[in-house]
Parts: structure tokens; sequence; C-alpha cells
């Protein structure tokens, strides 16, 4: 069995705020192997002072001091994955996600978030984490002394590499290349479908998030730096080519998720829509029309996020209504 290949977090290996086709490959993977991608989060801003004695990684802080910041999130990667090529999608089997801080942060800023014009000032919480409860602490409650809330980790940014054509794109903005989709349901034991642009696919992961609500309202889910690893396989010739594949796709335990971005949370939520009627479409008999209606009877359509710039809407399917 093929040992899974590891990629430490580290300058050579991570990139801050961008996507670009050029980016070399910082590893090299067979389709149906494991990666193990270490991912960190925060900028220097978001550090806690040192009277919280919360641990920052010397890696992290690094990064902070020598790595050019071209945009919003710390990412690790690109990973080529052999053989991959525009048309193909790759498939993500998100396998295990393991804490990688005994600590993260939620904030908001002047001029970001879902109510700009609410909260006009700055605030981080520092919120401890215990790794062995799989809870964190927040300062407030309904009881005096904070509350626990159960986490629910996953990867906010997902992606491969853009088209050429493209050029360097931040990471904040999600599109069909995946990136910043901040999905909640992309949880440990879930699967992720991209088109594939370029050869190697060249995928990469970060801004990890310990738990969020749908919206992820101030800007901010719980950041903290997660270790994931991540079965990176080819669907050859479903992506780009097929027009059933134009966007980013997943699939849990329970349900089928199609999605939708866009600055207009009304065209997000049609293109989330179009994602399903397409897919339903491609796996049974029904007419367009038979799945529209459907759509409205048993398709649950969520916001994903308010907060990138590109809003999210995405769709779930439960499994075994229709297939």
């Amino acid at each position: 069995m093929t040992e899974p290949t590891r990629v430490a977090a580290s300058l050579t290996n991570c990139r801050w705020g961008a996507f670009d086709a050029s980016f070399p490959p910082v590893a090299s993977v067979d389709p149906g192997e494991v990666v193990i991608l270490e991912c960190l989060s925060g900028g220097p801003e978001q550090m806690p002072p040192q009277e919280k004695m919360m641990a920052v990684s010397p890696v992290l802080r690094e990064i902070h001091a020598k790595l050019p910041r071209l945009g919003a999130h710390v990412i690790t990667g690109p990973v080529e994955v052999r053989g991959a090529e525009p048309g193909d999608a790759l498939r993500i089997d998100i396998e295990k996600i393991e804490l990688g801080a005994d600590w993260g942060f939620c904030g908001f800023r002047p001029l970001f978030g879902t109510l700009p014009e609410d909260f006009p000032y700055r605030r981080t919480l520092h919120i401890p984490v215990d790794k062995a409860a799989m809870t964190c602490r927040l300062p407030f409650g309904p009881k005096e002394g904070g509350m626990d809330l159960p986490l629910a980790p996953f990867f906010g940014v997902m992606g491969v590499a853009p088209p050429r054509d493209w050029g360097m794109i931040n990471t904040k903005e999600p599109r069909a290349i995946g990136g910043n989709l901040d999905n909640k349901e992309l949880t440990e034991g879930t699967t992720l479908y991209l088109p594939v642009f370029n050869e190697g696919a060249l995928f990469s992961a970060g801004d990890g998030h310990g738990v969020q609500g749908d919206g992820e309202v101030c800007i901010n889910a719980l950041e903290i730096c997660l270790t994931g690893h991540f079965r990176l396989s080819l669907v050859k010739g479903g992506g780009a080519k097929d027009p059933v594949l134009k966007f980013p796709r997943a699939e849990t335990k329970t349900h089928y998720i199609t999605m939708g971005m866009n600055e207009d949370l009304d065209l997000a939520m049609k293109q989330a829509l179009r994602e399903m009627i397409a897919f339903i479409c491609s796996r049974t008999n029904l007419s367009d029309a038979d799945a529209y209606q459907f759509c409205s009877l048993a398709v649950d359509f969520r916001v994903t996020q308010t907060v990138n710039g590109e809003k999210g809407v995405h769709g779930m399917l439960k499994k075994g209504l229709l297939f």
C-alpha cells in the first residue's frame, strides 16, 4: 500500500491568497492516492496576544514575515495529479480532518461582513479549543462564564488552478475552480468534485474552519489550523467538456449537493438550481420541467455564505429519493 504524500506547511509549500496556473506543484500524486496537507490560518493582525498563552506555529509567523501577501488565505499546494487534463473532473474524498491548533479566531472589521453598516468597527475573539472533547469555548452564552460549542471542522478553501487566461486570482471569491466555498457540509467523509482546467489539476487547500453556521455572516467562522487527508481521483471527461459539471458539486453520506456563486444572491440561487436540475436529468429519465418541480417539492436550497464577494447557495438532494 502506498504511503500518503505529506505536504508540510512551509514557505515553499504555501501561497498567501492566490490561485494561479503558473504556480509549480509542490508535490505530485497518482490518481487514487492520498495527499496530506498541513494548513495554517490567519494573518498577523489576527494572532492572539502573548498574555493569552495560545501557541502560534513558528511556520505561520515565518509566513507572515517572508511570504508575499497576494490575497485572503494561506493555502497549501498546489498538488499535481498525474494524468489530469482539462475536461476531467477531480474527485476529492475528504478522508480525515485533524485539528492543528488548540485555538481559533472569529472576527469582523469595517467594510466587510453581511452588516458592515451596523458594525463599523473591529472585533476579534480568540477562542480556546478542546481537541479531546471536540468543542470550543465561547466567552458568551446563556450562562455566566460562556458556553461550549461542538466542532464540525472543514476546509473553507479547496480548489484547482484556474484557466491560464484568468491569470492570478484572489482566494477570497469562490468560483468554478472551487476555492473559498465555505460550505460547512464538506466535513470528514464527504466528497467534492471540481472541473479541471489545467494539466495536473493543481489542487490546493486551506482556510480551516472549526465550526460555521450557514451564511458565515460576520465574515469569519472559527478560523483554525487544520490538516486534511485528501484522496485525489479523476473522473475522465467529466469536467469542463461535460455541460453537467460546470461548477463544484459535492456528495455527503446523505445528500447530493450542487452549488451556485454570484455577487447577486438571487443569481447564485438560480445557478445552484440550474445545476441541480441538470444533475437530476443526467441521472434519471425526468424532463427538465419534472426536475424543476421536484426541486420545489423535495430539494433544500441553503445560503452557503454572504461575505466573500461572490455569494453562495447550495442545493441539497437527499439520497434515495430519486437514486
